[in-house]
């Protein structure tokens, strides 16, 4: 499966985290690695003659209400919902969902 956001813009999110103090080597090891956390607004379907057609100023509906959570992706895998916000002039998630299952899977 196609994630929804292939050819779409990434959003790089760094998290500092400290290590546990009972957290194992291995565990110490991975908190320092970055990965990509892809933010999704929404997805439109349209036909080829209708992309062709879109210019500056063209509004393209998304799939998504204003007041739905969007979704974060990360290695591919769904791993929160959250509300879109504004922090220091910058578009920001605030998280409402973690989603545990796929957690493990990154």
């Amino acid at each position: 499966m196609t994630p929804p956001w292939q050819g779409g813009e990434r959003v790089n999110i760094r998290i500092k985290e400290t290590p546990m103090a009972d957290a194992s080597e291995e565990q110490g090891a991975v908190y320092g690695v970055s990965i990509d956390v892809i933010a999704v607004l929404g997805s439109a379907f349209m036909p080829v003659s209708q992309l062709l057609k879109l210019g500056r100023g063209a509004v393209v509906q998304l799939d998504r209400m204003v007041t739905e959570d969007i979704e974060l992706f990360a290695n591919d895998q769904l791993i929160a919902r959250g509300e879109v916000t504004v922090a220091e002039d910058r578009l920001s998630v605030k998280i409402t969902q973690i989603i545990k299952s796929n957690m493990a899977r990154i």
